[in-house]
């Protein structure tokens, strides 16, 4: 069984997860949040969130102007 839960998302929000979706990266909006969920609860967003604080506040951090400056 599952339930519906709705949540409130500013536009820029919003944007980022209707773009993931029709990059075929998810088949649903609900996909995206499932995983992120996921990744949360296994702690590993927890862990990488903590390691890029500490990699930004020894200087290793890296300013992006864009997303594509990912890859």
């Amino acid at each position: 069984m599952r339930t519906v839960i709705n949540i409130s998302l500013p536009h820029q929000l919003t944007s980022i997860v209707e773009n993931e979706v029709a990059k075929g990266k998810y088949a649903s909006k609900s996909e995206f949040f499932r995983h992120l969920l996921r990744l949360w609860h296994e702690g590993n967003l927890a862990k990488e969130l903590e390691k890029s604080r500490q990699e930004l506040k020894m200087g290793k951090g890296k300013l992006l102007k864009s997303l594509s400056s990912l890859r």
